[in-house]
């Protein structure tokens, strides 16, 4: 029996060492998202046609799941439309982000509350990153979240029908609520 548990041990150790290294290699990879973690609120606006902004409240909640190997965003925006007194949904969104060793780069799938999702194309840099994904009506849409100078969220959303020329249609700031 003592042989027989030895034996499992043996063959056990290669699958575990390459688990440990696999997740390793993730866990410094997903370390680069780490200014994003905590609840974070502000305001943003966004812009529907030429002229037409509209400012809304925004909350955004980013958590490290599964051992800190999957990222997931949530963000809620409220805002008063023209001719109504109450406050309306107009920004519900959920992202997860992971680091994909076997292509050696990062992954993310994001929905919005219309059911739509995207498989982003996104790059980690340091205390920033850039995602986007190419829209059938609008062109390529980017998207580039940055901690500002005084440590809080800045976020700009821009579009380009050529990818040469880029037009700014959203932009936001939000202040870290949890103190991390």
């Amino acid at each position: 029996m003592k042989k027989f548990f030895a034996v499992l041990i043996l063959m056990a150790l290669p699958a575990l060492a390459s688990a440990q290294t696999y997740g390793s290699a993730n866990s410094v990879e997903m370390r680069k998202l780490d200014f994003l973690l905590g609840s974070w609120e502000g305001e943003g606006w966004m812009e529907f046609g030429s002229g037409q902004r509209r400012t809304s409240r925004v909350k955004e909640s980013a958590q490290g799941k599964a051992g800190g190997s999957v990222l997931l965003i949530e963000g809620m925006g409220k805002a008063k439309l023209p001719g109504k007194s109450e406050e309306v949904v107009v920004h519900s969104a959920f992202a997860t982000v992971w680091y994909d060793s076997g292509a050696k780069r990062f992954r993310m799938m994001a929905w919005r509350a219309t059911g739509d999702s995207v498989d982003a194309d996104i790059v980690v840099g340091d205390k920033n990153l850039v995602w986007g994904f190419r829209d059938p009506r609008a062109g390529q849409i980017r998207f580039t979240i940055k901690l500002d100078a005084a440590g809080r969220w800045f976020e700009i959303g821009e579009i380009s029908r050529d990818g040469m020329i880029w037009n700014k249609f959203f932009e936001m700031t939000l202040r870290r609520m949890d103190g991390k």
